[in-house]
């Protein structure tokens, strides 16, 4: 199994149903991404997920940051 967005093979199951194994929900451990396997092949096959939402871990270290949380004001 693959990851959709980043191609990674190191999968985690995070969750299972707890009846029936009518469900698992994958827990990628490269980008973090997480699915279901209920969800369409649009989300859970990486040859059929949204190019414009793909990842490449080799540009993880340039990515933009996300923006720290400025201190309150003080009124």
């Amino acid at each position: 199994m693959k990851c959709p967005r980043c191609n990674s093979e190191s999968i985690d199951i995070m969750a299972k149903s707890p009846v029936g194994d009518v469900w698992e929900v994958y827990l990628c451990d490269t980008c973090t991404f997480s699915w279901r396997s209920t969800e369409g092949t649009n989300i859970t096959d990486p040859e059929q997920y949204d190019k414009r939402f793909k990842l490449n871990p080799e540009e993880f270290d340039t990515l933009a940051q996300i923006p720290p949380i400025p201190p309150l004001l003080k009124k």
